[in-house]
């Protein structure tokens, strides 16, 4: 998610360190101490502003959510929702989805999601996409045996690519929705992009890929 530049984020960020985790590489093998208990952890990269891990994280109180973005104005916007839910098993990194086993011992999070990722749909970006195989390399460290992904976006090449990717790579691919919105599944949490794109009319892909 691109956004304005917003003054004052990383200050911003940095005066919230209950929610924020400035050092997570401190935290790999002890996110249980991090949030207190030892409830399953989900972790979202490229969570945008915040709507879908805060969301998750007030419907399922008994699951630790972390919200992972790069861009520091994204995750100001990350930290509003999250002040304003008062939710507290939700928190907040500033690092790159490729260098996730800095931060988690293998099996110590329990399942995954990727949202509207960017689509880099030139063929020369292929490598950038977060459901390419180096990026699928980097998940697997970190997740259990059978751990799973959960991948939602609105473009259509990426989701043909991605189902693809996760087949080639040896996954299973669980449960498909080639229109989420027209279906029977329950409980969906929608992100800011989702909200906009579907209330244009646009379909919403989903996928459920099991290592």
């Amino acid at each position: 998610m691109r956004v304005r530049k917003r003054k004052g984020a990383e200050d911003y960020l940095e005066s919230h360190p209950q929610y924020v985790i400035l050092n997570p590489e401190d935290a790999k093998g002890k996110w249980h101490q991090v949030f207190g208990n030892t409830n399953p952890i989900h972790i979202e990269v490229g969570s945008g502003k915040g709507a879908f891990i805060t969301g998750m994280a007030l419907k399922n109180p008994d699951i630790n959510y972390i919200g992972i973005d790069i861009q520091v104005s994204v995750l100001s916007y990350a930290l509003d929702k999250v002040l304003e839910s008062q939710a507290p098993n939700v928190r907040l990194l500033r690092v790159d989805g490729s260098s996730l086993v800095n931060y988690f011992e293998k099996g110590e999070v329990a399942q995954m999601y990727l949202n509207f990722s960017d689509p880099w749909p030139k063929t020369k970006h292929e490598k950038r996409r977060l459901t390419y195989k180096t990026f699928l390399d980097t998940y697997k460290d970190i997740l259990p045996e059978n751990g799973e992904i959960h991948f939602k976006t609105d473009n259509r090449g990426l989701f043909e690519y991605s189902l693809a990717s996760f087949s080639q790579y040896g996954m299973i691919l669980k449960q498909v929705w080639l229109d989420l919105h027209a279906s029977d599944f329950e409980g969906n949490v929608m992100t800011e992009y989702e909200q906009k794109f579907s209330s244009n009319g646009q379909v919403i892909y989903r996928v459920e890929a099991q290592f």
